[in-house]
């Protein structure tokens, strides 16, 4: 896989070791490239720094993964199970052109989903466009102040996005799974807004930016989980969850509608949690995230067994922010950070680096409720 490239502003700051810290970026990274055929085994995650979300800020600072190592497993995945996240209850439901439609269950790990494969090209096509200079843009300058290569490369970041968003439309209906269906959707209502403001761009524009990405790298995660193999090892070892609150309508794939148009009162709360976590978690994510169970050092060892309950508790905040946001959408993004996080709880004692895709899941799907509270507040 090629390497990420360098922060705008010189502002993203690795750590000496391991695991993303923070929130995600503006920017794609790394990709995988279908013409290598699909992997017998995909490469471990690579070793992560901090990276660092500005609350409220304009700039956005880290350099963020967004494709995902997408094998057949996607579609098939040793161990796991051709059920979407809850299995579906069809009495009584009407007939839909969306595979996810009777997905009325508990959000859980997924082990399997066809839209996957597809995804993939779509991502890395305008991941590949904004590796041609817009990942390294300063997004606190305004349109006014662009000089010519500037235009040009946030001009091809919006064709590029919005050919993305557009092909998108169709694995809004493939996904058996409503949570995928809500990532796809999200992905789609905040990239076609954030294009179409290119031509007066604004920083402010830039958190359009941030939740379009953040969607479609929990949408990359998801996946990557899938193919490693981590989510069929480690989702059946939690519990059932609870039912959701309620379940939002199925809407317009060609149109879908952000999942906040107001404030949410729970925003400042899914703020201040998401940066205790960071701060809790800060020295255990210094370690490299490659180094598997068998080779911690006691120290290492000691640092993750603590990571255990924070992870639950944290999990556990996290969900009952989403249901007291009453918004189903939220919710049920809530309740994925939530599971992932628990099922990398469940993995630490036999961790192996292909886990952190788990973890991956967790990071980013709380960094979509981030990115969309900051595009609502003044």
């Amino acid at each position: 896989m090629t390497q990420p490239p360098p922060p705008p502003n010189g502002s993203w700051n690795p750590g000496p070791g391991g695991w993303p810290q923070g929130y995600p970026g503006g920017q794609p990274g790394p990709q995988w490239n279908p013409q290598q055929g699909w992997p017998q085994t995909p490469p471990p995650p690579q070793k992560r720094g901090f990276v660092k979300w500005i609350i409220g800020g304009v700039a956005l600072v880290g350099v963020i993964a967004v494709t995902a190592v997408v094998a057949v497993s996607c579609t098939k995945s040793s161990g796991g199970t051709d059920k979407p996240t809850a299995a579906p209850t069809t009495s009584g439901a009407p007939t839909s052109d969306f595979a996810s439609a009777n997905d009325t269950g508990p959000v859980s790990v997924i082990t399997e989903d066809p839209s996957c494969a597809p995804w993939v090209p779509i991502n890395n096509t305008w991941a590949d466009v904004s590796n041609q200079g817009w990942a390294q843009r300063d997004p606190s300058i305004p349109a006014t102040s662009w000089d010519p290569a500037t235009r040009g490369q946030y001009q091809a970041i919006g064709r590029a996005l919005r050919d993305a968003a557009n092909q998108t439309e169709r694995l809004v209906k493939l996904t058996p799974h409503r949570v995928m269906r809500e990532l796809y959707e999200q992905f789609i209502a905040y990239a076609r807004p954030y294009a179409d403001r290119i031509p007066v761009y604004v920083p402010k524009d830039n958190e359009l930016a941030l939740t379009a990405v953040s969607a479609a790298t929990a949408i990359s995660d998801v996946c990557q989980a899938i193919s490693s193999g981590s989510a069929a090892a480690r989702g059946p070892l939690l519990t059932g969850g609870e039912p959701p609150s309620k379940i939002g309508p199925v809407g317009d794939a060609s149109n879908p509608l952000k999942f906040l148009v107001e404030e949410n009162p729970v925003c400042d709360d899914w703020n201040k949690a998401t940066d205790q976590f960071r701060n809790d978690s800060a020295d255990w994510a210094k370690i490299d995230a490659n180094i598997p169970a068998g080779q911690w050092t006691p120290e290492q060892r000691d640092m993750y067994e603590s990571m255990v309950p924070l992870l639950r508790s944290s999990a556990d905040t996290l969900e009952q922010l989403g249901r007291d946001s009453g918004n189903p959408t939220l919710e049920d993004f809530a309740t994925l950070a939530a599971q992932y996080r628990r099922a990398f709880a469940e993995a630490i004692p036999t961790y192996s680096a292909s886990d952190g895709h788990l973890y991956d899941v967790s990071l980013h799907s709380t960094g979509i409720v981030l990115g969309a509270c900051d595009v609502l507040r003044e």
